[in-house]
């Protein structure tokens, strides 16, 4: 199987731990990974507050390369996806615009969790299960662009999306219920309004430890960010003493396959996992 990748900016940078436990997962799936040549930045962190134009016209060069190239578009940042669906919608007239395309849609754009979360690649991804997640209760965050507006994201079960709840059950881990899967963290305010991160990280991590859990999956960059780099922040500002490890999904996978390089992912978070992956037996 072959698809295109398109790993946006982030990836190269504060979630590389992202982008080379993804690439190493499908390494062992056997998925081909095709990453766009001459990819730009999709404009997500600001286009769409600062120019109409450029926050369409940045993304719509992404799928006009992809296109070329037509195998299905795969996307692991949510603002990204949330911006190349946005300009798919321009495209096919659904947005209006003044950006002019060559796009015509023949194309399927796919964040990541909806993909491995299909039917063929569950079953392909159980068989590489070596080392089940058993006794880790994890808690999925989506954060709010996933699936948020519907009419932008065509997510489904966008107040209830399940992808990455199937992938934590399929890898052997306990996904627990929790009603703040879509809130927001406070995406790309991280160094602006630190504060708001603050307050509803705080949030998040209470309801996260009501929930049961002891750890959150996310597949979001913005929100690995703030949920990782500003707990200890967070937790003193609140007096609490929150210990919630923050994975990405491709590095929960990458543990369940026993991979090589898991432990270095996992040595570069701010919230240290080690303790807890000893304490289920995973380290």
């Amino acid at each position: 199987m072959r698809v295109s990748y398109y790993p946006g900016c982030s990836l190269e940078g504060s979630a590389r731990d992202y982008d080379e436990s993804l690439r190493r997962v499908f390494d062992v799936l056997g998925i081909e990974l095709r990453e766009l040549e001459d990819w730009n930045c999709c404009g997500a962190s600001s286009a769409h507050i600062t120019d109409d134009f450029l926050s369409i016209a940045l993304p719509m060069r992404n799928l006009e390369i992809a296109e070329k190239e037509n195998d299905d578009l795969l996307i692991p940042c949510m603002a990204c996806f949330n911006r190349l669906k946005s300009a798919e919608k321009a495209a096919i007239g659904e947005i209006k615009t003044d950006v002019k395309t060559s796009y015509k849609g023949k194309i399927k754009i796919k964040h990541i969790l909806d993909f491995l979360s299909e039917d063929e690649n569950l079953a392909l991804m159980e068989r590489f299960v070596k080392k089940p997640l058993t006794d880790l209760r994890v808690v999925s965050f989506y954060g709010c662009l996933y699936a948020r507006p519907p009419k932008i994201t065509d997510v489904a079960d966008y107040e209830d999306p399940k992808s990455m709840d199937r992938l934590i059950n399929i890898l052997g881990a306990e996904s627990k219920p929790w009603s703040f899967k879509t809130d927001c963290c406070g995406g790309n305010l991280a160094l602006t309004r630190i504060d708001i991160v603050k307050r509803l990280g705080n949030n998040l991590f209470d309801m996260a430890i009501e929930a049961g859990a002891d750890c959150i999956a996310v597949a979001c960059p913005l929100c690995h960010a703030n949920l990782d780099t500003r707990q200890k922040e967070i937790s003193d500002e609140y007096g609490k003493g929150y210990y919630l490890p923050v994975f990405y999904m491709t590095e929960l996978i990458g543990l369940s396959m026993a991979h090589g390089d898991a432990e270095k992912w996992l040595r570069r978070h701010m919230v240290d996992p080690m303790e807890l992956l000893r304490s289920v037996g995973l380290m």
